[in-house]
C-alpha cells in the first residue's frame, strides 16, 4: 500500500491500514498527458485533508489513510483501479479522476459497490448528467459552469463565435453547454471544430475555422476548450487570426499554460481559480502554505483537490460514519468552505455549485504568465446551471 505524505504534512498517517482507519482512495491519472493536473489535484487533496482536520489527519481519533491508484488515463484501467480500491482495499470512499472519459467508466463501479465517489477534477456534464448515479458527488466545476461563465465573458449581441475543442467527452460536452449558454447572450455560434486529443499541428483545423469566419460580419471570437499539451492557442495565434478580424478567447488554466496568455493582453474569459482572485481564509491558508512548502503559488487543480479533501472530512463528520447512506444524506445540500469560498452540493444531481471568475489578461514583465485579473465574480446565484440527469 502506498501512503501519501507531502512536505510539511502531519506525519500521523499510520504506516498500515487497520479496521478503524478511514480509507480514502485517490484514483487519478498519475501518468500520462494530464499528469501535471493530477499532481496538483493530489497535493490539493492532501492539503484539504490536513486543513479540515487541523493537522491531525484524523476524524474523531480515527486516522485517515490515503491510497493512490493510477488510471494511466485509460478508462478500462480507471474502472479496474476503482474496483480494486473498493473491493480489495475496502476504501470507504474515493476521489478522482482527472479525465472525463475515465470518470464515465468509473461511475458504474461506485454504484455497483454502493460507495461514494467524489469526482475531482473531471468536468464533462454527463458525469452529473446522463451518466450520473446517486453515489456520485462532484466538487469540480462542470462543463455548464465553464460555459455559462465564459459566455458571459465573451458573448453579446452581434458577436460571432467559433469553437475548437478536443474530440471526446470534455470537449463535446463543453461545446454543447457553451452553445446553449451563448444563446442567452445574443451571440451566435457559427462553427464548431473538433480534433483528436493529442493534436499538435493545428494548421488544417485553423484554416477551416478561418474559412468559416472570414466573411462573417460582426465581432468575431474563436473560443478554445482544451486540456493538456499541444498549445492550440499559441499556435493558432501565430497564424495571425487577426487578418480575418478573429480574436482568440479561452477559459482559465494552470500556470504553465498561462505563459501563452502573455501574447494576448486584454483577452477575456472565465476561470475556475487563480490564486490571487478569491479572498477568504481558506485560500489565504492555501496560498501561504503552498508557497512555504513548494516555493510556488497553488495552481488551478490544487484548489479543486483541496475542496474535495475538505468535503470528504466535513461529510464524514456530519454523517458520523463512513456508511454510504449516511454520507449521501449528509452530503445532499451540504455547504462547506473552500479556497473559492462557499460550495454547495445540489441535492438533485450532487453537482457542487460554486463561484466562477470573469477575467481580463494583464501582462507584467516580472511574471512568467499572463495574469487573470478579476472583472466580475459570478456567484452561485448568478449561474443558472441546468440539471441534466
Amino acid at each position: 500500500m502506498k501512503l501519501s505524505l507531502l512536505p510539511g504534512f502531519a506525519a500521523c498517517v499510520v504506516a498500515s491500514q487497520t479496521a478503524a482507519d478511514i480509507t480514502i482512495a485517490h484514483v487519478y491519472g498519475k501518468t500520462g498527458a494530464l499528469e501535471a493536473y493530477a499532481a496538483q489535484s493530489h497535493t490539493g487533496l492532501m492539503m484539504g485533508l490536513e486543513y479540515a482536520t487541523h493537522g491531525t489527519m484524523a476524524i474523531d481519533d480515527e486516522p485517515i489513510v490515503v491510497i493512490e491508484k493510477d488510471t494511466r488515463l485509460d478508462p478500462a484501467t480507471g474502472r479496474a483501479m476503482l474496483e480494486e480500491a473498493f473491493g480489495d482495499d475496502e476504501a470507504d470512499l474515493a476521489v478522482g479522476p482527472v479525465s472525463s472519459g475515465v470518470a464515465l467508466a468509473m461511475l458504474p463501479v461506485a454504484e455497483d459497490y454502493e460507495k461514494v465517489l467524489i469526482v475531482e477534477p473531471a468536468v464533462a456534464d454527463s458525469i452529473t448528467g446522463a451518466n450520473w448515479n446517486r453515489y456520485i458527488f462532484r466538487t469540480a466545476r462542470n462543463s455548464s459552469q465553464d460555459a455559462i461563465a465564459n459566455a458571459v465573458a465573451i458573448g453579446g449581441d452581434g458577436v460571432k463565435v467559433a469553437t475548437l475543442a478536443q474530440d471526446y467527452a470534455f470537449g463535446r460536452d463543453g461545446v454543447a453547454a457553451f452553445r446553449e449558454a451563448l444563446e442567452e447572450t445574443g451571440a451566435d455560434l457559427v462553427h464548431e471544430e473538433y480534433v483528436p486529443t493529442d493534436t499538435t499541428d493545428f494548421t488544417a483545423a485553423a484554416q477551416r475555422i478561418f474559412n468559416a469566419m472570414k466573411d462573417v460580419d460582426g465581432e468575431k471570437k474563436l473560443f478554445i476548450i482544451w486540456a493538456g499539451g499541444g498549445n492550440p492557442m499559441g499556435k493558432i495565434n501565430a497564424m495571425e487570426p487577426e487578418r480575418y478580424g478573429i480574436e482568440i478567447a479561452t477559459g482559465g488554466n494552470i500556470l504553465a499554460a498561462l505563459a501563452a496568455y502573455r501574447d494576448l493582453p486584454g483577452m477575456e474569459g472565465a476561470t475556475y481559480y487563480y490564486y490571487e482572485i478569491p479572498q477568504n481564509p481558506v485560500n489565504d491558508w492555501l496560498v501561504k502554505e503552498h508557497l512555504a512548502r513548494f516555493g510556488t503559488p497553488p495552481d488551478f487543480f490544487t484548489a479543486g483537490g483541496m475542496a474535495a479533501g475538505i468535503a470528504a472530512v466535513e461529510a464524514i463528520r456530519a454523517a458520523g460514519s463512513t456508511d454510504s447512506e449516511a454520507l449521501i444524506g449528509a452530503m445532499e445540500g451540504m455547504e462547506w468552505q473552500t479556497p473559492k469560498g462557499l460550495m454547495r452540493f445540489r441535492p438533485e444531481d450532487h453537482q457542487a455549485l460554486q463561484s466562477m471568475y470573469h477575467f481580463r489578461i494583464k501582462v507584467d514583465p516580472d511574471v512568467e504568465w499572463g495574469i487573470p485579473v478579476l472583472v466580475r465574480e459570478l456567484g452561485i446565484d448568478d449561474m443558472p446551471v441546468p440539471i441534466r440527469n
